[in-house]
């Protein structure tokens, strides 16, 4: 990849599945949401709409039910359904996660969001969690034309830090963020949530992590090569 000696000055973070414990929420929420509407959703399905954005989620969910399916409605269901989890249950951070976002700020990294949730969800996460502190900047795939796995959401982050993406380690746990990252030039670690990373994604990674207390041993290894 162009400018892999680059060092890398920033950390942009995925949010739903690298950050915050959210992923295990939207894996039962989605296909509950469209049973109520009378659609059945496979788990395999429901994997792969992990960080898919606009225009590609509802694309895909039209490909799977029909043109008439209602992405709006089901997705806003989905939210209901989601809130009452975080209702019930809380929301936590993924293991590591402060400690992690702690160190970098004292080792004087840069360090950003660059999520598919929209802009207002990811500000009450990030005050949930007590997060929010920790970023130079949060973008949101709300800000450009199309989500992940585009680089747009990526490319933006890069921009508004003033780095260009070979300057940029990008953590995420689903293969759409991935590519993301991987086509807008970052570096890319991945910290797998729900599922492992399998031989096809790992030709876009940079490193595979078993949680994110190992990203910090990962980043200073870019300093040796």
């Amino acid at each position: 990849m162009e400018g892999q000696k680059a060092k890398i000055r920033a950390v942009i973070f995925d949010l739903d599945g690298t950050l915050i414990d959210t992923e295990k929420y939207y894996r039962v929420c989605w296909p509950a949401s469209l049973a109520e509407f009378g659609y059945h959703m496979s788990d395999e399905q429901t994997l792969s709409l992990r960080s898919l954005g606009r225009p590609f989620a509802p694309a895909r969910l039209k490909g799977w039910f029909g043109e008439d399916f209602d992405y709006e409605r089901v997705r806003q269901r989905r939210k209901e359904l989601f809130d009452q989890c975080l209702e019930r249950e809380g929301l936590q951070c993924r293991p590591g996660a402060p400690e992690l976002l702690k160190l970098l700020r004292q080792e004087g990294y840069t360090t950003a969001v660059a999520t598919a949730t929209d802009p207002e969800r990811t500000d009450k996460y990030l005050k949930m969690t007590g997060l929010g502190g920790y970023f130079d900047k949060v973008i949101s795939a709300a800000m450009v034309a199309e989500g992940k796995p585009s680089p747009d959401v990526y490319r933006y982050a890069c921009e508004a830090l003033g780095l260009r993406p070979a300057e940029c380690l990008a953590v995420e746990d689903a293969p759409n963020g991935v590519l993301s990252a991987f086509r807008a030039g970052c570096r890319v670690v991945m910290v797998p949530d729900q599922t492992e990373a399998d031989d096809e994604i790992r030709q876009y990674l940079y490193a595979v992590a078993d949680s994110l207390k190992e990203v910090y041993g990962l980043l200073k290894r870019t300093e040796g090569e």
